[in-house]
């Protein structure tokens, strides 16, 4: 047998059994439709360049999903997460664009579910007992409540869309613990923040591998450009206030992008 021969007979052998581990290509499902659904983090609420036709949803242009979109081209596109999406409200507002044709889904969802906005509302204006007696709180609903919303919400998309690769993406934690910024919250209330988005993250994964959804952390992604961390992916108190704790532009594009192009 010529080397030509040989090599050729061996790609042969080596695609048909990639093939048959379906290794053949990612999961990605860039020629079908592409479904994003969730809360602000998915939206791109801090992002900026939002659609006008996204109202107080405030979707971006820079947020992953659309950047996803517009790199990958998928046969069809809805972008219906929106800012101040619960558990809840993606269940009975944004599954309508789901269908036994959707390939990809992308999903945020939980944070609003526990009240995180108000945490670090609290954090912000009163002192650190008050703080970190109200991410405790916010656990407690992590490790109570969230389970089974996060189970409902799973099952009502595998309902809609059965044939869909589901990708759940988690959140940042927010701060880079011993890091440059010498005045706001104490340590103590940054690492209390930090550890409560931790065992979020966790919960959502476990909700989603229960599923069999696939889970993709940011946390790492963002490693490095936390708060305090000198170069910030993420925006601190901010006008307008519903910036605040939110991606910049560069956490879409470097954080919550990576996270889901390679889990997609």
């Amino acid at each position: 047998m010529s080397v030509r021969r040989f090599w050729a007979s061996a790609s042969t052998l080596l695609l048909a059994a990639a093939a048959a581990l379906g290794m053949a290509q990612p999961a990605s499902a860039a020629t079908g439709g592409y479904v994003a659904l969730g809360d602000s983090y998915s939206s791109g609420v801090g992002a900026g360049s939002y659609l006008s036709d996204s109202g107080a949803c405030r979707r971006s242009t820079n947020a992953y999903p659309y950047l996803w979109a517009a790199a990958n081209s998928p046969s069809s596109f809805n972008f219906v997460a929106c800012s101040g999406a619960t558990t809840s409200s993606v269940a009975s507002s944004q599954l309508g664009a789901l269908s036994s044709s959707t390939s990809l889904v992308s999903v945020t969802a939980g944070g609003n579910d526990v009240g995180f906005a108000d945490v670090m509302q609290n954090c912000v204006l009163s002192g650190e007992a008050t703080c970190l007696a109200s991410v405790k709180s916010a656990v407690s609903q992590v490790n109570s409540a969230l389970p089974s919303r996060l189970s409902s919400l799973y099952g009502s998309i595998h309902a809609k869309a059965p044939q869909a690769h589901v990708v759940v993406l988690g959140y940042p934690r927010f701060y880079k613990i011993g890091g440059s910024c010498f005045a706001g919250l104490t340590e103590a209330e940054r690492s209390a923040i930090n550890n409560a988005s931790d065992v979020m993250n966790g919960v959502i994964a476990k909700q989603a591998a229960n599923a069999g959804f696939t889970f993709s952390g940011v946390a790492d992604k963002f490693t490095g450009h936390e708060l305090c961390s000198g170069d910030p992916w993420l925006h601190s108190v901010s006008i307008p206030v519903e910036n605040s704790y939110h991606p910049k532009a560069a956490g879409q594009s470097g954080g919550y992008l990576p996270a889901f192009r390679s889990a997609a």
